[in-house]
């Protein structure tokens, strides 16, 4: 009797375990876990390496920034790698004033949709705003503002076959600040970005 009940319960808690793989709440998280998962193991198969990850990020950042109207002075950002994926960062040195916050996103979110990416969130902070993408074989891309009002890009990587990665090759519109880390607070005054900024 007291095996039976013990196969019993072993039976009922794999039974609850197993059930909870299926419920409806999981379902949305698991076909994004999937989909996401799908876009970085074709990006991976399809022989796409790090260095070339890391052109196509520097690409989708070279792109968004040109988009970007009157134009805003930018550095390159800090290159990261990790065990089978890259990110590289841009930083905008043009003062772009609280009052011009929102309309800076616009111009981002409206290229980004234009381009085809699916918009995964918005911070709607009065202070520090954001947008976060990704585009359909899964590399992620986002602005966000931080201290002092200081725009930042980031294009990270899927998953892709490990390789060496070289420094960026596009040139910044302004001082490249090599070997300089953390950049400047942003400096650069522009008479429509920069309105009402103190």
């Amino acid at each position: 009797m007291k095996r039976r009940f013990q196969i019993v319960a072993v039976a009922l808690a794999f039974g609850f375990a197993l059930s909870g793989c299926g419920n409806d709440s999981g379902q949305s998280s698991g076909s994004e876990s999937a989909r996401t998962a799908k876009s970085s193991k074709n990006t991976k198969e399809s022989g796409m390496n790090m260095q070339e990850a890391a052109e196509r990020s520097d690409g989708m950042l070279d792109a968004v920034l040109k988009e970007i109207d009157p134009e805003v002075q930018w550095a390159h950002g800090p290159t990261t790698t990790g065990s089978c994926d890259v990110t590289r960062r841009r930083t905008v040195m043009t003062i772009v004033s609280a009052e011009r916050r929102q309309g800076f996103l616009d111009q981002v979110e409206k290229f980004w949709r234009e381009s085809d990416y699916r918009i995964k969130a918005k911070n709607d902070d009065k202070v520090f705003p954001a947008v976060y993408a990704q585009t359909k074989d899964g590399f992620g891309i986002s602005v966000s503002f931080r201290g002092k009002g200081q725009a930042f890009f980031e294009a990270d990587s899927p998953c892709v076959k490990e390789s060496k990665v070289a420094d960026p090759t596009s040139k910044p519109n302004g001082p490249a600040y090599e070997g300089v880390y953390p950049l400047p607070r942003p400096n650069v005054r522009s008479d429509y970005w920069s309105t009402g900024a103190s």
